[in-house]
């Protein structure tokens, strides 16, 4: 059902929904409370130290605003509950002002910090209607709490929904209906009423999804793909051709890719491996076979210089093999691209390295056999789809260097099948780490001249482009100010951001990877795949503004070689979280440390499936439904039960089609 159609939706309040990414009465049933308020007032002298409550406050002075920064205020003033005086403080509610008048009641709900005599209050209520459970909502600018409350009671009133949950799961596991649950989601009348709907609800959505996932598994097992005619000795012709040993695990994916390679089932793989772990040359493997066997392989990457590399490295170890690299990217010259795509369609290219100018709709193969994808969640479903389909029936490989637990990459990738790729190339020294205070910030100056001393590189990463008056936080400019000060202008620097041209990125690149730049500073542009083995330090500032892996991942960027690297972050915040980082060089131990830490959080970037931004349900909080949810999941693709329902029939025909 439309969102018009709801009664007291106009078009500002349906651009205001269409913002939160609510476009139909359903989705609005599916806009879930983050949070509830819970008014039950209580008697202030009663309360423990900062526990949050909800007091009725009489304001007995007029209120004062402070403006502190740009866009942050600080209301204040003096009210009394139970007899006791106390100071209040609001942030960020300055528009509240007129309406609190000394002498009239309001309800406030937050945390009362009895040592400084001080309510910071989270929320005001001017009307009070006895105890009860309140839903907070994401909320957009123009769009309240009590507008959004109003618009799903009129939704609640429609039977816009869809129940997706099997009969015989509802029945197994006794939940409510669906029409219940979302009443209680959205009106509860008691904790429990939270309780059982969201459980129902969270469910629902796991098993939707985890069906998803198990029917394309079933798909891909039954898929024919190429069976290709290649020996064995392929793997030691090409192992021995290498200037280095592969470790235990790059060889076993090694093993695993043969097998897929030579067997008729379409091959399906997704190569899962820590920052400086070596996938690319297991790639390479793959391309080998597939060009023994006579067919064309493309290999995806993110980024122009990413593509670059990848382009260099794979035609030293290929080259002698007599394989024909080209590469193609979205700045190349008309003249240039069009030859590379009249020896692509011809043939006469075996390899074809670029970035998402692969998927134009001029790039004709003459027979792909084999698509690999680098970073593959930096391409949406439809873009690494539309490369696949370029081909007839291509084996798939995807690369990764998000590592994440084993447990959570085993689920969520349960339609891949999985090489884990955890040792470290031999020779190469585990990077020093270490947490440094802003005030430390001459030891760190210290160690950045004694790595220039011995010729080495250094990058320099902050969150920020520009200066941000609402954030204390280090921008790329600022820093290099200070850098250029610190070092006396002596020390060659530049700054590298996405708000670059493709042409500026790659002159800087350029000019640090031959040496001319000493220290890049940088945004996180360089998380993936920049290999600079002269780089030898990396500092990040306000290194509490990123999550563990993001930390581990730009860590990633030195140690590429057998010199010692260091890693400094650079923080005033969080500095127990960060120390984890000094701890280990484990990409795989620390994503199970962030995931504790921080929830499901960026996790879902690693898959865009399009459906992992789940509305109620958490990947760390509810692991124990979501694995019931795939078993309950399997065993109804299997008994074949979802051909008799309407709503999972047609999801098998859409995906069926897809693929």
């Amino acid at each position: 059902m439309e969102l018009k159609l709801l009664k007291g939706i106009g078009p500002q309040l349906e651009k205001k929904l269409n913002s939160l990414n609510i476009f139909t009465v359903e989705d609005l049933l599916e806009n879930y409370p983050y949070k509830y308020n819970f008014i039950n007032l209580v008697d202030i002298r009663k309360v423990e130290d900062n526990e949050v409550c909800s007091v009725k406050v009489n304001i007995i002075d007029s209120p004062k605003v402070q403006y502190i920064k740009k866009n942050f205020n600080r209301v204040s003033f003096a009210g009394m509950a139970n007899g006791e005086v106390f100071n209040v403080i609001i942030f960020n509610r300055a528009f509240l002002v007129k309406s609190l008048k000394v002498g009239n009641n309001i309800i406030l709900i937050g945390k009362y910090n009895r040592l400084k005599n001080t309510f910071i209050a989270s929320s005001i209520k001017f009307n009070y209607e006895g105890n009860k459970i309140e839903p907070v909502y994401h909320l957009v600018e123009g769009l309240n709490n009590v507008t959004i409350t109003k618009t799903i009671d009129e939704a609640l009133k429609t039977n816009s929904y869809y129940d997706y949950i099997p009969s015989i799961y509802l029945d197994k596991y006794k939940f409510i209906s669906k029409k219940d649950a979302l009443e209680k989601i959205h009106k509860p009348l008691t904790n429990e009423d939270i309780k059982i709907s969201s459980k129902r609800l969270k469910y629902e959505e796991l098993f939707n999804f985890m069906f998803k996932i198990n029917y394309l598994k079933k798909l891909n097992n039954k898929s024919l793909g190429i069976k290709r005619e290649v020996s064995s000795s392929s793997k030691e012709e090409f192992i021995k051709s290498l200037p280095f040993l592969l470790t235990e695990d790059q060889l076993k994916a090694i093993d695993d890719i043969y097998q897929d390679l030579t067997n008729e089932a379409r091959m399906n793989r997704l190569v899962l491996g820590d920052v400086g772990s070596g996938k690319t040359i297991v790639a390479t493997y793959a391309i080998y076979v597939n060009f023994l066997s006579g067919f064309q392989s493309a290999l995806m990457a993110p980024t122009e210089i990413l593509a670059e590399q990848h382009y260099k490295s794979l035609k030293n170890i290929l080259e002698h093999f007599n394989v024909k690299i080209a590469i193609l990217t979205g700045s190349m010259k008309v003249k240039e691209k069009r030859e590379i795509l009249s020896l692509l369609k011809s043939g006469k290219i075996n390899l074809i390295i670029g970035t998402h100018a692969l998927i134009s709709d001029d790039v004709e193969f003459h027979n792909l056999g084999l698509v690999v994808t680098d970073e593959q969640h930096r391409f949406g479903v439809g873009q690494r789809n539309t490369l696949r389909d370029k081909g007839c029936v291509p084996d798939v490989l995807y690369l990764s260097a998000t590592p994440i637990p084993r447990t959570y990459a085993l689920t969520i990738y349960g339609d891949l099948d999985l090489s884990i790729i955890k040792t470290k190339p031999m020779g190469r020294k585990e990077i020093i780490t270490v947490v440094k205070k802003e005030t430390e910030i001459k030891d760190v100056l210290l160690k950045m001249l004694e790595e220039i001393k011995l010729g080495h590189q250094i990058y320099v990463v902050s969150p920020l482009v520009e200066t941000n008056e609402g954030l204390d936080l280090k921008s790329v400019f600022e820093l290099e100010e200070k850098l250029k000060l610190a070092f006396k202008n002596m020390i060659p620097m530049d700054v590298l951001h996405g708000k670059l041209k493709t042409s500026e990125k790659d002159k800087i690149m350029a000019d640090f990877k031959t040496g001319k730049i000493k220290i890049l500073i940088s945004t996180t542009v360089i998380e993936v795949g920049i290999d600079v083995p002269n780089s030898t330090m990396m500092v990040i500032y306000n290194a509490e503004r990123f999550g563990l892996a993001t930390l581990h991942q730009l860590r990633g960027r030195v140690g590429r070689n057998d010199v010692q690297s260091y890693c400094y972050l650079v923080s005033n915040k969080d500095i127990e979280r960060l120390k984890v980082l000094e701890e280990s060089n484990d990409g795989f131990y620390i994503s199970e440390k962030d995931f504790q830490m921080r929830g499901q959080g960026d996790l879902f970037g690693v898959r865009q499936s399009g459906e992992m931004s789940f509305k109620i349900a958490n990947l760390k909080d509810d692991y124990q439904i979501l694995l019931q949810a795939k078993l309950d999941s399997e065993e109804y693709i299997n008994t074949e039960q979802y051909k008799n329902n309407y709503y999972y029939k047609n999801i098998v025909e859409s995906i069926t089609f897809i693929n």
